[in-house]
C-alpha cells in the first residue's frame, strides 16, 4: 500500500474507502475499542513504586504522560494477545503497532489530551525521507480528558482509525511552529469514530 488509497478519488468518495480500509484491516474494530480502553484502565489500576501509589489518586499525570502509557499499553496489549501477529516497535522505521505477516497494515498510534484534534510534529507535513517511517498508512487515534480538581478519573473521548496520507498534514506556518495538524476533511473521511462515551 505505498500508494495512496485515495488516489484519484474525489473527497465525497473518501469516507467509503475508508470503510473498505477499515473492513480489510486485520484488527477488528470492536477489539481496537476494547484495547483501547483496558489500556487506559490499566493505567489507573497499576501501582508504582514500593508505597504502592496509584495514577488518580496520588499521582495526576500531565496529559504528554497519560498519552505516553496509552502509546506503551496499546500495542503491549495486542503483543500479549497475538504474539506471532503483532509486536511492539523495535526500530525508527516501524510504525507503533507492527502487524509481522504484512507491514502494510502497521498502525501509527497518536493520544491527545484535545476534545477532538490529533497532532504530529513539524515533520509530518515535510517531504517524506527514507530515513524515517512513512507518515502515511493506517492511525489509531485517542482523545481523552485531563485531571481535573473534579475528574480524577478523566475518560476516553473517542477512538478513531482509519488512514492518513502524508499529504494530508499541515504544517504551523509560523517558521518556529513545531506542530502538523490536519484539516476538518479528514477527520470526517479518513479517521472514522469508532468509540465515543
Amino acid at each position: 500500500m505505498s500508494d495512496s488509497p485515495y488516489a484519484n478519488l474525489p473527497e465525497n468518495r473518501w469516507e467509503a474507502r475508508t470503510t473498505e480500509l477499515i473492513q480489510s484491516h486485520p484488527l477488528r474494530s470492536a477489539e481496537l475499542v476494547e484495547v483501547v480502553l483496558s489500556s487506559w484502565d490499566s493505567i489507573f489500576d497499576s501501582a508504582i513504586g514500593t508505597k504502592g501509589f496509584t495514577i488518580g489518586q496520588h499521582i495526576f499525570p500531565k496529559p504528554q504522560i497519560m498519552g505516553f502509557f496509552l502509546h506503551e499499553l496499546i500495542p503491549l496489549e495486542l503483543q500479549e494477545r497475538y504474539p506471532d501477529v503483532w509486536r511492539i516497535d523495535k526500530t525508527g522505521d516501524d510504525k507503533d503497532l507492527v502487524y509481522v505477516p504484512d507491514a502494510s497494515f502497521s498502525v501509527e498510534i497518536k493520544t491527545s489530551s484535545h476534545p477532538t484534534q490529533i497532532f504530529g510534529n513539524r515533520s509530518y507535513a515535510q517531504p517524506a525521507s527514507t530515513a524515517k517511517k512513512s507518515k502515511a498508512g493506517f492511525y489509531l487515534a485517542v482523545n481523552f480528558e485531563k485531571f481535573a480538581p473534579t475528574r480524577p478519573r478523566p475518560r476516553i473521548r473517542a477512538v478513531r482509525f482509519g488512514w492518513i496520507d502524508h499529504s494530508d498534514w499541515i504544517a504551523q506556518r509560523a517558521a518556529t511552529g513545531q506542530q502538523a495538524r490536519l484539516a476538518p476533511i479528514v477527520y470526517q473521511t479518513k479517521l472514522l469514530l469508532l468509540y465515543e462515551p
